[in-house]
């Protein structure tokens, strides 16, 4: 594609020209959801202007949710965003697959360690207790959706951990210490930037915020089985609070 020629000391910034420019082809139908923009290289000879006059105007796009910024890929048109509703009875699998989407999980890390005093007064056991904590990337169509930081309580869900190693389905490692069904109990939704290495494991920019829901998992008496830090892209999915 070729963009038009800016029009120079007319008044209207070049950089609000260049996203214009790309925003009218976005919804022209001229890139596709998902798709790979030109480099800051390539529009920098498209436009004839320097590379912070087209950072500027790809920062503009990112902040209107118009197109995405993958740290070391470049950036890409945004694709529809995900409705994850936060009921009672939330799971991953199920919420993305009504959304004609395939899930994925992928387990980053686990290890015990002991609870501090937040920690433990959720799972409502001693500080110091040990909990076992796992570092779950949940993906849709291969596309990072979230980052889910889950804590145990031990002894009770010491087979989780191998569970996890073979399926990283929390709902089946639950199952496999004994509880087959679980209800959400409480939700805390925040928003913030998010971390350097969340950003990457996201693959968006660190200037985009996350959203970041804090919960509660109880078992069918009432006991808690995982308190859980989740962090979501915002750029791909919006929560919806469900009583």
């Amino acid at each position: 594609m070729t963009g038009g020629p800016l029009a120079r000391g007319q008044g209207v910034a070049l950089w609000r020209q260049i996203a214009a420019s790309l925003e009218a082809e976005i919804a022209g139908g001229g890139r596709a959801a998902g798709e790979r923009l030109p480099t800051e290289a390539v529009l920098t000879a498209r436009f004839g202007v320097n590379r912070h006059t087209v950072r500027r105007a790809l920062e503009d796009l990112e902040a209107r949710g118009l197109i995405r910024v993958e740290q070391g890929r470049g950036a890409f048109v945004a694709e529809d965003v995900l409705d994850y509703r936060l009921g009672p009875r939330t799971r991953f699998s199920e919420l993305i697959r009504r959304q004609n989407r395939e899930p994925a999980g992928r387990i980053l890390h686990m290890a015990e360690m002991p609870a501090e005093t937040l920690l433990a007064e959720a799972l409502g056991i001693r500080r110091g207790r040990a909990v076992l904590r796992v570092e779950r990337l949940g993906l849709a169509d291969g596309r990072p959706v979230v980052v889910g930081h889950h804590h145990f309580p031990l002894p009770r869900f010491a087979a989780a951990a191998e569970a996890l190693e073979h399926d990283p389905s929390i709902s089946a490692a639950l199952a496999a210490c004994g509880v087959p069904d679980y209800r959400r109990r409480s939700s805390r939704i925040t928003a913030r930037l998010p971390t350097p290495e969340e950003a990457e494991l996201l693959q968006q920019s660190r200037s985009r915020p996350v959203l970041v829901a804090e919960s509660l998992n109880v078992d069918a008496a009432g006991l808690p089985v995982d308190w859980t830090l989740a962090v979501y892209a915002a750029g791909r999915v919006q929560l919806l609070v469900e009583p």
